[in-house]
């Protein structure tokens, strides 16, 4: 386990509209704002074409090949996810999603592009006082927390 402290900073609460890209939104927003380290929190949805990444091919090999899933209608949604800087200083945005319409429910991440149908509400926490930071990992190729 690795770990690092933080306060809580400003609060921020956000609308995203109809056809805005849910990540690309965020990751401005903190630019404009400054935010380095946040959690996040949204609840909305999502339309159709919506692309969410739902897990590696195989769970055991390198380097780590994702599947896609693409929504074929609007879902309802919520998820919770953080913004850490990477080693250039970029604020990025890790987001898990649930998204659910009917009786099914699929759950995945934001970072191929999921668009927003009609609104969502996000509530952002800035943290303070911490230099956790995204590294590439060289083994799975992602961008891993070091707090």
């Amino acid at each position: 386990m690795k770990f690092s402290q933080a306060e809580k900073g400003r609060v921020f609460i956000i609308r995203l509209e109809h056809g805005e890209i849910l990540h690309e939104e965020i990751e401005k927003f903190a630019l404009v704002h400054k935010i380095e380290t946040a959690v996040l929190t949204v609840v909305g949805g999502v339309d159709k074409n919506s692309k969410l990444i739902v897990g590696p091919e195989k769970g055991d090999t390198t380097p780590v090949v994702p599947m896609e899933h693409i929504l074929d209608n609007p879902h309802e949604v919520t998820g919770t996810g953080t913004i850490f800087p990477d080693e250039n200083q970029n604020p990025i945005l890790h987001m898990h999603i649930a998204c659910g319409r009917r009786s099914s429910t699929i759950t995945g991440c934001v970072r191929n592009g999921v668009k927003i149908w009609n609104v969502m509400e996000i509530m952002l926490i800035e943290l303070v006082g911490t230099q956790a930071k995204r590294v590439v990992d060289s083994k799975t190729g992602f961008k891993l927390l070091e707090p």
